[in-house]
């Protein structure tokens, strides 16, 4: 009888024995299964997934007018706005000059170039009131491969802040605008007269416009600042025009009435000619604030 009992349960055991690799395989495809279930259903997203950021709201270039000589301005400018930043939008900076005119400019510019990407060289020879602007703007449909919602031109001598300039500009129309400091400098109603050259912004249809119409090709010789409102005056165009004050001014002492102290809501500082009064503005918007200690660095301002 015992024997029997063995004999009969070997073929149950050889049975078992012979659907362990089938088991273990169905065992794998589960895992399988659940662990994709996991990283593709969103419920079992981790952290940093449900964190990521949202996308961008709008998007804003800034065309920095300069010369191609201004190697030290470039490079202060790039520390200044490289740590700034706007979550919710897609700001570019480029800096913006005529055709190259000597060997050492192609030299060291192609560096620049191959290093930050951040430079735009337009067909013109170099100048302020002989249609840089108009080039700078009729340009831009061309030769980007993006379009944007906004296109800045500002000086190399204004100093933004990133962020208050994005959120002035969240709620505002992306049609049909024209945005920044109007002159003169005492008057709050941005139809008078145009806006000033410290930091203007166009959007994108109005970039289209200029790059297409007669009315600016016709009419680029002398103030640019102030022929872009006469453009569009002429053209019956930004029917949406915004005026930042007191948040955009000419910094403190500079220039009468188009300035005033500076205040903590500001948008744009302009006519900052001096390096003292660049550390003053950096210091008084507190533009290190993020800087931490370490032992790799001492007697620095905290």
């Amino acid at each position: 009888m015992n024997l029997y009992k063995s004999v009969s349960k070997m073929p149950q055991k050889r049975l078992v024995f012979s659907m362990l690799p089938l088991m273990a395989s169905a065992l794998l495809i589960a895992v399988f299964i659940i662990f994709n279930f996991c990283v593709k259903t969103p419920l079992f997203y981790s952290s940093n997934v449900l964190n990521h950021p949202s996308p961008k709201q709008f998007s804003l270039l800034i065309g920095i007018l300069t010369r191609a000589d201004n190697y030290d301005r470039r490079h202060f400018l790039r520390l200044i706005y490289g740590i700034q930043s706007a979550p919710f939008a897609q700001i570019d900076i480029k800096f913006v000059f005529c055709n190259l005119t000597k060997q050492e400019q192609r030299v060291l510019i192609s560096l620049e170039i191959l290093r930050f990407n951040d430079i735009i060289i337009l067909n013109c020879f170099e100048n302020m009131n002989n249609g840089k602007t108009y080039t700078y703007f009729s340009s831009l449909p061309q030769i980007l491969s993006q379009s944007y919602d906004y296109v800045m031109k500002a000086d190399d001598d204004v100093f933004l802040q990133l962020l208050p300039l994005a959120l002035s500009l969240q709620p505002l129309p992306r049609l049909d605008l024209y945005y920044g400091f109007v002159i003169p400098c005492q008057s709050m109603n941005p139809y008078v007269l145009y806006m000033s050259g410290m930091g203007f912004i166009l959007s994108w249809d109005l970039v289209e416009w200029i790059a297409r119409s007669d009315i600016p090709r016709n009419d680029t010789f002398g103030p640019e600042d102030k022929l872009v409102g006469r453009w569009l005056n002429a053209g019956q165009k930004a029917r949406n025009r915004f005026s930042n004050k007191p948040a955009m001014y000419d910094y403190p002492g500079t220039n009468g009435r188009c300035s005033h102290e500076l205040i903590p809501d500001t948008i744009a500082v302009h006519r900052l000619k001096r390096w003292d009064q660049w550390l003053a503005v950096i210091r008084f918007f507190n533009v290190t604030k993020e800087l931490k200690s370490s032992k790799l660095y001492h007697g620095l301002d905290f």
